[in-house]
Protein backbone atom coordinates (compact mmCIF):
# COMPACT_ATOMS: atom_id res chain seq x y z
CA UNK A 1 0.00 0.00 0.00
CA UNK A 2 1.13 3.40 -0.87
CA UNK A 3 1.88 5.68 1.72
CA UNK A 4 -0.27 8.60 0.01
CA UNK A 5 -3.25 6.19 0.66
CA UNK A 6 -2.14 5.11 4.43
CA UNK A 7 -1.68 8.49 5.61
CA UNK A 8 -5.57 9.69 5.30
CA UNK A 9 -6.06 6.40 7.14
CA UNK A 10 -4.22 7.15 9.85
CA UNK A 11 -5.17 10.63 10.49
CA UNK A 12 -9.42 9.42 10.06
CA UNK A 13 -8.36 6.37 13.17
CA UNK A 14 -6.74 8.73 15.16
CA UNK A 15 -9.49 11.50 15.02
CA UNK A 16 -12.30 8.71 14.27
CA UNK A 17 -10.97 6.71 18.09
CA UNK A 18 -10.92 10.29 19.95
CA UNK A 19 -14.67 10.57 18.79
CA UNK A 20 -15.22 6.68 20.21
CA UNK A 21 -14.12 7.59 23.01
CA UNK A 22 -16.74 10.30 23.47
CA UNK A 23 -19.03 8.85 22.13
CA UNK A 24 -18.51 6.03 24.60
CA UNK A 25 -18.32 7.95 27.94
CA UNK A 26 -21.88 10.07 26.95
CA UNK A 27 -23.93 6.49 25.81
CA UNK A 28 -22.42 4.57 29.49
CA UNK A 29 -23.52 8.33 31.64
CA UNK A 30 -26.50 8.29 29.55
CA UNK A 31 -27.55 4.72 29.91
CA UNK A 32 -26.34 4.39 34.16
CA UNK A 33 -28.61 7.76 34.57
CA UNK A 34 -31.63 6.17 32.61
CA UNK A 35 -30.99 2.48 34.93
CA UNK A 36 -30.96 5.00 37.86
CA UNK A 37 -33.92 6.65 37.63
CA UNK A 38 -36.33 3.78 36.40
CA UNK A 39 -38.19 1.87 38.85
CA UNK A 40 -37.14 -1.21 40.70
CA UNK A 41 -33.63 -2.06 42.35
CA UNK A 42 -30.66 -5.12 41.89
CA UNK A 43 -31.04 -5.19 45.71
CA UNK A 44 -34.78 -6.69 45.55
CA UNK A 45 -33.09 -9.80 43.73
CA UNK A 46 -30.82 -10.40 46.16
CA UNK A 47 -33.62 -10.52 49.16
CA UNK A 48 -35.69 -12.59 46.96
CA UNK A 49 -37.39 -14.39 49.17
CA UNK A 50 -36.98 -12.42 52.47
CA UNK A 51 -38.88 -9.76 53.53
CA UNK A 52 -38.16 -7.03 51.13
CA UNK A 53 -38.49 -3.16 53.36
CA UNK A 54 -35.62 -0.27 52.85
CA UNK A 55 -34.05 -1.10 56.09
CA UNK A 56 -33.22 -4.30 54.24
CA UNK A 57 -32.20 -2.47 50.77
CA UNK A 58 -30.24 -0.24 52.22
CA UNK A 59 -28.33 -2.71 54.91
CA UNK A 60 -27.89 -4.56 51.33
CA UNK A 61 -26.32 -1.36 49.51
CA UNK A 62 -24.08 -1.25 52.56
CA UNK A 63 -22.96 -4.67 52.84
CA UNK A 64 -22.04 -4.39 48.84
CA UNK A 65 -20.38 -1.06 49.05
CA UNK A 66 -22.63 0.71 46.84
CA UNK A 67 -22.07 4.26 47.38
CA UNK A 68 -25.90 6.43 47.98
CA UNK A 69 -24.88 9.21 45.43
CA UNK A 70 -25.57 8.14 41.79
CA UNK A 71 -23.05 10.18 40.36
CA UNK A 72 -20.14 8.59 43.02
CA UNK A 73 -21.61 5.24 41.54
CA UNK A 74 -20.84 5.77 37.91
CA UNK A 75 -17.47 7.43 38.75
CA UNK A 76 -16.76 4.20 40.76
CA UNK A 77 -18.18 1.93 37.53
CA UNK A 78 -16.11 4.19 35.35
CA UNK A 79 -12.55 4.17 36.90
CA UNK A 80 -13.54 0.29 37.39
CA UNK A 81 -14.03 -0.12 33.61
CA UNK A 82 -11.24 1.87 31.98
CA UNK A 83 -9.03 -1.19 34.19
CA UNK A 84 -10.86 -3.73 31.95
CA UNK A 85 -13.06 -4.14 35.49
CA UNK A 86 -16.81 -4.31 34.05
CA UNK A 87 -18.30 -5.51 37.42
CA UNK A 88 -19.60 -8.78 38.67
CA UNK A 89 -23.18 -10.02 37.47
CA UNK A 90 -25.69 -9.78 40.12
CA UNK A 91 -27.73 -12.62 39.32
CA UNK A 92 -24.98 -15.38 38.33
CA UNK A 93 -22.25 -13.74 40.44
CA UNK A 94 -19.44 -14.13 37.31
CA UNK A 95 -17.02 -11.40 36.06
CA UNK A 96 -19.77 -9.00 33.54
CA UNK A 97 -16.65 -8.62 30.64
CA UNK A 98 -16.20 -13.09 30.65
CA UNK A 99 -19.81 -13.33 30.26
CA UNK A 100 -19.84 -10.52 27.28
CA UNK A 101 -17.04 -12.18 25.88
CA UNK A 102 -18.67 -15.91 25.88
CA UNK A 103 -21.91 -14.76 24.18
CA UNK A 104 -20.66 -12.09 22.21
CA UNK A 105 -19.08 -15.06 19.91
CA UNK A 106 -22.30 -16.41 19.72
CA UNK A 107 -24.50 -12.47 18.69
CA UNK A 108 -21.09 -12.08 15.78
CA UNK A 109 -21.52 -15.81 14.61
CA UNK A 110 -25.58 -14.13 14.16
CA UNK A 111 -25.04 -10.60 13.13
CA UNK A 112 -22.15 -11.23 10.54
CA UNK A 113 -23.95 -14.57 8.66
CA UNK A 114 -27.13 -12.75 8.84
CA UNK A 115 -25.86 -9.81 7.01
CA UNK A 116 -24.03 -12.03 4.73
CA UNK A 117 -27.52 -13.73 3.58
CA UNK A 118 -28.88 -10.27 3.56
CA UNK A 119 -26.39 -9.34 0.74
CA UNK A 120 -26.75 -12.72 -1.16
CA UNK A 121 -30.30 -12.06 -1.39
CA UNK A 122 -29.83 -8.77 -2.13
CA UNK A 123 -27.18 -8.10 -4.37
CA UNK A 124 -28.20 -9.92 -6.72
CA UNK A 125 -31.34 -8.18 -7.54
CA UNK A 126 -29.81 -5.00 -7.56
CA UNK A 127 -27.53 -4.97 -9.47
CA UNK A 128 -29.86 -7.36 -12.15
CA UNK A 129 -32.44 -4.32 -11.95
CA UNK A 130 -29.12 -1.61 -12.22
CA UNK A 131 -27.72 -3.16 -15.57
CA UNK A 132 -31.22 -3.79 -16.93
CA UNK A 133 -33.88 -2.24 -15.47
CA UNK A 134 -36.80 -3.60 -14.59
CA UNK A 135 -38.11 -6.80 -16.47
CA UNK A 136 -39.81 -9.86 -16.29
CA UNK A 137 -37.19 -11.66 -14.57
CA UNK A 138 -35.95 -9.43 -12.07
CA UNK A 139 -39.81 -7.97 -10.85
CA UNK A 140 -40.69 -10.58 -8.94
CA UNK A 141 -37.40 -10.87 -7.05
CA UNK A 142 -37.76 -7.29 -6.51
CA UNK A 143 -41.15 -7.66 -5.05
CA UNK A 144 -39.82 -10.56 -3.11
CA UNK A 145 -37.52 -8.43 -1.27
CA UNK A 146 -40.21 -5.66 -0.29
CA UNK A 147 -41.67 -7.98 1.07
CA UNK A 148 -39.64 -9.85 3.35
CA UNK A 149 -38.86 -7.09 4.47
CA UNK A 150 -41.99 -6.45 5.93
CA UNK A 151 -42.25 -9.57 7.97
CA UNK A 152 -41.95 -9.01 11.30
CA UNK A 153 -38.73 -11.01 12.24
CA UNK A 154 -40.46 -12.78 15.29
CA UNK A 155 -43.81 -14.02 12.96
CA UNK A 156 -41.18 -15.30 10.88
CA UNK A 157 -39.25 -17.42 13.34
CA UNK A 158 -41.92 -18.39 14.62
CA UNK A 159 -42.90 -19.50 11.54
CA UNK A 160 -39.84 -21.40 10.51
CA UNK A 161 -40.09 -23.17 14.03
CA UNK A 162 -43.28 -24.59 13.32
CA UNK A 163 -42.53 -25.55 9.87
CA UNK A 164 -39.43 -27.74 10.99
CA UNK A 165 -41.17 -29.15 14.60
CA UNK A 166 -44.58 -29.93 12.48
CA UNK A 167 -43.69 -30.62 9.04
CA UNK A 168 -40.61 -32.53 9.13
CA UNK A 169 -40.07 -33.18 12.96
CA UNK A 170 -36.37 -31.89 13.07
CA UNK A 171 -36.67 -28.73 15.24
CA UNK A 172 -36.59 -29.49 18.99
CA UNK A 173 -38.88 -27.44 21.20
CA UNK A 174 -35.77 -25.46 22.74
CA UNK A 175 -32.69 -24.78 20.98
CA UNK A 176 -29.68 -25.95 22.25
CA UNK A 177 -26.80 -24.11 20.72
CA UNK A 178 -24.15 -27.64 19.89
CA UNK A 179 -22.56 -28.41 16.95
CA UNK A 180 -22.15 -31.90 17.76
CA UNK A 181 -25.31 -32.97 18.34
CA UNK A 182 -26.95 -34.74 15.09
CA UNK A 183 -28.43 -31.76 12.45
CA UNK A 184 -26.31 -29.11 14.62
CA UNK A 185 -25.92 -27.34 11.44
CA UNK A 186 -29.30 -27.00 11.08
CA UNK A 187 -30.28 -25.58 14.27
CA UNK A 188 -27.61 -23.24 13.77
CA UNK A 189 -28.33 -21.49 10.16
CA UNK A 190 -31.74 -21.45 11.30
CA UNK A 191 -31.61 -18.42 13.56
CA UNK A 192 -28.88 -16.47 10.78
CA UNK A 193 -31.45 -17.29 7.59
CA UNK A 194 -34.53 -16.12 9.85
CA UNK A 195 -32.69 -12.54 10.72
CA UNK A 196 -30.98 -12.14 7.42
CA UNK A 197 -34.34 -12.25 5.35
CA UNK A 198 -36.46 -10.55 8.52
CA UNK A 199 -34.35 -7.78 9.74
CA UNK A 200 -35.75 -5.63 7.06
CA UNK A 201 -32.82 -5.01 5.73
CA UNK A 202 -33.15 -6.24 2.24
CA UNK A 203 -35.66 -4.19 0.79
CA UNK A 204 -33.17 -0.84 1.52
CA UNK A 205 -29.97 -2.90 0.29
CA UNK A 206 -31.93 -3.39 -3.17
CA UNK A 207 -33.17 0.25 -3.42
CA UNK A 208 -29.87 1.77 -2.67
CA UNK A 209 -27.74 0.06 -4.10
CA UNK A 210 -29.45 -0.26 -7.33
CA UNK A 211 -29.39 3.59 -7.12
CA UNK A 212 -25.98 4.29 -6.63
CA UNK A 213 -24.60 1.63 -8.97
CA UNK A 214 -27.40 3.28 -11.71
CA UNK A 215 -25.99 6.66 -11.19
CA UNK A 216 -22.65 5.16 -11.71
CA UNK A 217 -23.60 3.58 -14.73
CA UNK A 218 -24.26 6.48 -16.17
CA UNK A 219 -20.61 8.30 -15.91
CA UNK A 220 -19.85 9.58 -18.76
CA UNK A 221 -15.91 7.16 -17.75
CA UNK A 222 -18.26 4.24 -17.85
CA UNK A 223 -19.45 5.11 -21.31
CA UNK A 224 -16.43 5.99 -22.32
CA UNK A 225 -14.95 1.83 -20.80
CA UNK A 226 -17.93 0.79 -22.33
CA UNK A 227 -16.83 2.27 -25.58
CA UNK A 228 -13.22 1.02 -25.67
CA UNK A 229 -14.47 -2.85 -24.85
CA UNK A 230 -13.29 -2.76 -21.08
CA UNK A 231 -14.85 -4.40 -18.23
CA UNK A 232 -17.69 -2.18 -16.50
CA UNK A 233 -17.53 -4.15 -13.16
CA UNK A 234 -14.04 -3.24 -12.56
CA UNK A 235 -14.82 0.52 -13.06
CA UNK A 236 -17.93 0.67 -11.84
CA UNK A 237 -16.71 -1.57 -8.52
CA UNK A 238 -15.82 1.02 -5.88
CA UNK A 239 -17.39 3.47 -6.64
CA UNK A 240 -20.60 2.01 -7.13
CA UNK A 241 -20.47 -0.95 -5.34
CA UNK A 242 -18.15 -1.22 -2.55
CA UNK A 243 -18.86 2.56 -1.02
CA UNK A 244 -22.53 1.77 -1.21
CA UNK A 245 -22.64 -1.45 0.37
CA UNK A 246 -19.93 -0.56 3.51
CA UNK A 247 -22.44 2.60 3.66
CA UNK A 248 -25.50 0.50 3.93
CA UNK A 249 -24.35 -2.34 6.26
CA UNK A 250 -22.76 0.29 8.58
CA UNK A 251 -26.17 2.39 8.74
CA UNK A 252 -28.41 -1.08 9.48
CA UNK A 253 -25.82 -2.62 12.30
CA UNK A 254 -28.39 -1.11 14.96
CA UNK A 255 -30.92 -2.66 13.42
CA UNK A 256 -29.39 -5.79 12.75
CA UNK A 257 -28.47 -6.10 16.56
CA UNK A 258 -31.76 -4.83 17.50
CA UNK A 259 -33.38 -7.86 15.34
CA UNK A 260 -30.76 -10.64 16.71
CA UNK A 261 -32.55 -9.54 20.88
CA UNK A 262 -35.80 -11.15 19.04
CA UNK A 263 -33.96 -13.99 17.16
CA UNK A 264 -32.19 -14.90 20.11
CA UNK A 265 -35.44 -15.09 22.39
CA UNK A 266 -37.56 -16.87 19.70
CA UNK A 267 -34.90 -19.55 18.99
CA UNK A 268 -33.24 -19.80 22.52
CA UNK A 269 -29.32 -18.36 21.27
CA UNK A 270 -26.98 -17.94 23.89
CA UNK A 271 -25.83 -14.45 22.43
CA UNK A 272 -25.65 -10.63 24.40
CA UNK A 273 -29.50 -9.84 23.40
CA UNK A 274 -30.93 -12.78 25.12
CA UNK A 275 -28.80 -11.89 28.01
CA UNK A 276 -29.69 -8.33 27.67
CA UNK A 277 -33.36 -9.51 28.21
CA UNK A 278 -32.73 -11.73 31.01
CA UNK A 279 -30.87 -8.65 32.80
CA UNK A 280 -32.98 -6.23 32.22
CA UNK A 281 -35.48 -8.51 33.86
CA UNK A 282 -33.35 -8.83 36.60
CA UNK A 283 -31.88 -5.26 37.23
CA UNK A 284 -28.73 -6.74 36.37
CA UNK A 285 -27.41 -3.26 36.02
CA UNK A 286 -23.20 -4.06 35.75
CA UNK A 287 -24.41 -6.24 32.69
CA UNK A 288 -26.67 -3.91 31.15
CA UNK A 289 -24.16 -1.43 31.54
CA UNK A 290 -21.30 -3.89 29.92
CA UNK A 291 -23.81 -4.99 26.95
CA UNK A 292 -24.42 -1.09 25.95
CA UNK A 293 -21.07 -0.69 25.83
CA UNK A 294 -20.35 -3.53 23.70
CA UNK A 295 -23.19 -2.84 21.58
CA UNK A 296 -21.87 1.30 20.95
CA UNK A 297 -18.83 -0.31 20.05
CA UNK A 298 -19.61 -2.58 17.88
CA UNK A 299 -22.32 -0.02 16.00
CA UNK A 300 -18.80 2.63 15.82
CA UNK A 301 -17.28 -0.28 14.63
CA UNK A 302 -19.12 -0.35 11.34
CA UNK A 303 -18.98 3.20 11.18
CA UNK A 304 -15.53 3.39 11.00
CA UNK A 305 -15.52 -0.07 8.83
CA UNK A 306 -17.07 2.67 6.18
CA UNK A 307 -14.82 5.54 6.82
CA UNK A 308 -11.98 4.03 6.47
CA UNK A 309 -13.11 2.43 3.24
CA UNK A 310 -14.13 5.46 1.83
CA UNK A 311 -10.57 7.58 2.28
CA UNK A 312 -9.11 4.55 1.22
CA UNK A 313 -11.12 4.67 -2.26
CA UNK A 314 -10.79 8.21 -2.33
CA UNK A 315 -7.80 9.88 -0.16
CA UNK A 316 -8.74 13.44 -1.35
CA UNK A 317 -11.94 13.25 0.80
CA UNK A 318 -10.13 12.71 4.03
Amino acid sequence: MKLASVRPVALLLSRELAITALLLLGVSLVVFVVLYLSPGDPFSLLLEGQMVTAVAREGMRQALGVPRAWYTQYLLWLGNMLQGNFGTSIRTGLPVLNEIVRVGINTLYLTIGSMLVTLLVAVPIALSSARRGTTLLNWPFTMFAYVVSALPVFWLGYIVIYIFMHTFGLFPILFRFSRDQELGWLYFLLPIFVLGIGNGTISEVVRFLREEMGRVLAEDYIRTARAKGASIWAHSFKEGFLIPITEIIASKIPFILGGAVVVEQVFNWPGMGRMAWQAAQDRDYPVIMGIAIAAAILVRFGTLLQRVVYIMVNPRSS
